[in-house]
């Protein structure tokens, strides 16, 4: 019996220690485009999941925004069916007329389909193709944008989309493997243009960006990016269970002397102040979501705003928030404007 090549297990490893523990009896679903990364992943875990116990599936989502993309659907569709993977599903969207840039329009959509998707089949999970090199080019963007600890965490091994669980089972795995698990299996990818598209921020990224670095620092400098992204996700996870400790309810008759929810509601600008900067920052951004705040468009610049009104009091008007929502000082407290 021929050995396996050592990029496919890597593959299925990784897909098994994502599925080992999962709650539930429903199937996993894989996000799948039939570029290197997603494809190496399903057949991971059409391998995988069988032997766990686990029914998987595929969903592959067609944005049409390219010729021939309806077709390619199909043709991933045809092959997740002949591997055993059940169910399996191609998603038409329709990217035009969403906010944002053609790259968070056709994300939002991708994810909408693939949570409907799963909710359908009452998927215990989600699991999409992110790499080691993906992790490496979502730090140095990050970077690049002054993101500040929350984007430099990267790509969280695992996250709540819309109340379902995306896995990341290949971000300890690299693109050039799951290349070499296709190409051990006999699988031919398809190479999305966009991929090397200098018109967006990640194909230059990772065409000329991450090979200077590679060239000047040497080229462990993809490992150390994603190290980073581990590292600085922990610190952080720690600080939001300290900041979701601090926002957490107040009894009817009065906050806990650590909490920072009045009881006429809104919140206590003194205990807000006591709070370690990075803990407040973060109350201040689970808050504004609370109040409806759209979370992509929060950015540091309105959470500045809101320390402000905390720290560096001077008697300022209603800061603005995404969705329409205004925050004021009042009464030594924050409160929604209504």
């Amino acid at each position: 019996m021929a050995a396996l090549a050592p990029p496919v297990a890597a593959t299925r490893v990784a897909v098994r220690r994502a599925l080992a523990g999962l709650p539930g009896a429903g199937p996993v679903l894989v996000a799948c485009s039939g570029g290197a990364d997603s494809l190496a992943l399903a057949a991971a875990t059409a391998f995988v999941a069988p032997r766990l116990g686990r029914a998987a599936g595929l969903v592959t989502v067609d944005h049409g925004l390219q010729p021939g993309s309806a077709e390619r659907a199909a043709a991933v569709a045809r092959w997740a069916v002949e591997a055993g993977l059940d169910p399996v599903e191609s998603v038409p969207v329709t990217v035009a007329g969403r906010p944002g840039g053609p790259e968070a329009a056709a994300r939002e959509a991708r994810y909408e389909a693939l949570t409907s998707a799963a909710r359908r089949h009452d998927a215990v999970a989600l699991l999409v193709g992110h790499t080691r090199d993906d992790q490496a080019e979502t730090v140095l963007l990050a970077l690049a944008r002054g993101s500040g600890p929350r984007g430099l965490a990267g790509m969280p091994e695992r996250r709540d989309l819309a109340g379902v669980p995306l896995l990341r089972p290949l971000l300890d795995v690299t693109r050039e493997q799951t290349r070499k698990a296709c190409a051990a299996l006999g699988l031919t990818p398809w190479d999305d243009p966009h991929n090397v598209d200098p018109s967006y921020a990640r194909a230059r990224v990772r065409a000329d960006v991450l090979p200077a670095l590679a060239r000047a620092l040497g080229p462990a400098v993809r490992d150390n990016l994603a190290r980073t992204a581990r590292l600085v996700g922990a610190d952080s996870a720690a600080l939001d269970e300290l900041a979701a400790a601090a926002l957490a309810a107040a009894p009817a008759a009065a906050p806990p002397p650590s909490g920072v929810r009045a009881v006429e509601g809104g919140l206590r600008v003194t205990a807000l102040a006591a709070l370690p900067a990075a803990v407040r920052t973060r109350v201040l951004h689970a808050w504004a979501r609370e109040l409806g705040a759209y979370g992509a468009a929060l950015s540091h610049r309105h959470v500045a705003a809101l320390d402000a009104l905390v720290t560096d009091w001077h008697g300022q008007g209603a800061t603005a928030l995404p969705g329409g929502v205004r925050v004021v000082r009042r009464d030594g407290r924050l409160v929604r404007l209504d």
